[in-house]
């Protein structure tokens, strides 16, 4: 079902996620997955959502039968791709036609070629057949009740070969009842100042709306989508995350949050912006590929601070090292904690944790010489917020958090004769006043050690039983070489309600692992509100 927008249609935000993005390699989307999809950029509000290209393949026709029959769409319509009609017939004899017309979309867009050259080498025919082509398939649509919006593929290379010839694409479609025409930079090698150009000299020449797609391949799609908006465009082609062929799109985020934060347009619903950073890590999720932290808007970096020197002048005013709020856009600034950090960073992060450190100059100076000595050794706290609120409370509480003591541990690896190998580990520990001796084995060093203090701990501290290491990373770190090299681990762990990181050091990778094991097992009985040993 179609949504009636809230929004006017002076601007189109146009996602092709589910047309253009699903060209990125590496991604695969099933029918479910699109569905998924859809829903998620419809709940963001964009106006229109490219679905793909029905009868094309039996997964974009399937996709448009069941998003009519299983989603309701609030704000977005839903847009079947196409091409205009073949050579030498006419466009309600062409099937590929038809599959649009059968797809129930109420929104249809067609590519056309806008190249001469494209024209004669690649559908080999001649340029007035091409215009004919544009002409009859859009009328058609047009009197089946349709919208129509054309996509000039390689537009701007055209223009540059033919000027006259792309415009005559334009008008030609414009002409015939186009709502939108859209100039395509298909080959991603256009730069700003090029694109407002070109825009604004094929708006005044031919009258026609104009619309933008914009390809990533010269890292300026965003900024290419722009210009075309500063030269008239009203109408913006986007794929969430900047998903895409080859390196990808114009990205949707960055786009929508320019156009509604430094343009003062108004392109999403009310209170859609704020949802912004959770539908992108959302999409992310479904396509299985891990969010950008860099990414601009919604990283998990993108409000980060490292340098002390930022931290100080945050801590006056966040705005003096941030563009806008970052809850906006539903994003949060962090405080970063490195051999960077100042006692500014140290009191921000501090209180980023829910810990106080009331302004005590001493306290907080000792916090970061700590720290900075640490991060000498090879350990690192802005990938590890759970290891350092660790070591923040170690100096704010009088020492470091105790649930357990370990008393020794140990790892064996035994190969065998028909080449299999056998991890077992043993951990002996004091908890509770209660000495503990537990073994496990695990299909690694590591795992057998996680096994086994999970078998000491788990009597006594049920609450560990919801705890699974999550992700596992292992660096040598720079100066020593080969079996002398330090090393450094991370560990994520989940509760299955929330993830922290921690860090281990040491000369070995089954020591390093350790610390970072010891960490999180800590902090996971902190954070399940256990009362730490006397």
């Amino acid at each position: 079902m179609t949504a009636t927008s809230e929004l006017d249609d002076s601007f189109h935000v146009f996602d092709t996620t589910l047309r253009d993005g699903a060209q990125r390699e590496g991604i695969n989307l099933t029918v479910a997955d699109k569905l998924a999809i859809a829903r998620h950029l419809d709940e963001f509000g964009v106006g229109f959502i490219e679905g793909g290209w029905p009868g094309a393949n039996p997964r974009d026709t399937e996709f448009f039968a069941r998003a009519r029959q299983e989603i309701e769409f609030r704000h977005a319509q839903l847009v079947a791709f196409g091409s205009t009609r073949r050579a030498g017939i006419t466009a309600d004899k062409d099937p590929q036609v038809k599959a649009l017309l059968d797809s129930g979309a109420q929104v249809i867009t067609l590519v056309a070629k806008s190249h001469d050259r494209h024209v004669e080498l690649a559908l080999r025919t001649t340029l007035d057949e091409n215009l004919e082509m544009v002409r009859d398939t859009v009328a058609f649509l047009k009197a089946q009740g349709r919208r129509v919006f054309v996509d000039c593929e390689h537009f701007f290379d055209g223009y540059r070969a033919n000027p006259e010839y792309a415009k005559a694409v334009v008008r030609a479609a414009s002409g015939a009842g186009a709502d939108v025409v859209v100039l395509c930079d298909t080959n991603g090698g256009m730069l700003p100042a090029q694109i407002q150009a070109v825009v604004s000299t094929v708006r005044a020449d031919t009258g026609a709306r104009l619309g933008i797609h914009a390809q990533d391949d010269t890292g300026c799609a965003v900024a290419n989508t722009l210009a075309a908006v500063d030269a008239g465009a009203t109408h913006v082609q986007c794929t969430a995350n900047g998903y895409g062929e080859r390196v990808g799109n114009a990205n949707l985020f960055p786009v929508v949050a320019a156009l509604e934060l430094k343009y003062g347009k108004k392109v999403l619903p009310e209170g859609r912006l704020r949802e912004m950073t959770r539908i992108s890590h959302a999409i992310a999720e479904v396509v299985n590929l891990t969010p950008s932290t860099h990414q601009p808007y919604v990283g998990v970096s993108a409000f980060a601070h490292k340098a002390g020197l930022h931290a100080s002048a945050i801590k006056v005013d966040p705005d003096l090292y941030q563009h806008i709020d970052p809850e906006q856009v539903g994003n949060t600034m962090r405080m970063l904690v490195s051999d960077m950090a100042g006692r500014a960073s140290v009191e921000l992060k501090g209180k980023e944790l829910g810990i106080d450190l009331g302004g005590d100059r001493e306290l907080v100076g000792r916090v970061v010489e700590r720290v900075k000595e640490r991060e000498l050794k090879g350990y690192t706290y802005e990938a590890a917020d759970a290891s350092f609120e660790l070591l923040l409370r170690a100096e704010t509480e009088g020492g470091p958090l105790k649930y357990f003591e370990v008393e020794s541990w140990r790892a064996i690896v035994e190969d065998r004769p028909d080449g299999s190998h056998a991890n077992e580990a043993t951990v002996k520990l004091w908890a509770k006043s209660e000495r503990i001796v537990a073994t496990a084995e695990g299909n690694g060093p590591v795992n057998a050690l996680d096994r086994a203090l999970r078998v000491a701990l788990e009597r006594i501290y049920p609450q560990l039983a919801k705890l699974e290491l999550v992700d596992y990373k292992v660096r040598i770190l720079e100066g020593k070489h080969g079996t002398h090299s330090t090393t450094r681990v991370l560990i994520s762990t989940s509760d299955g309600a929330g993830e922290w990181s921690t860090v281990g050091v040491a000369d070995n990778v089954i020591a390093a692992s350790w610390q970072a094991l010891e960490d999180a097992y800590t902090y996971g009985l902190l954070r399940a509100g256990v009362e730490p040993a006397a």
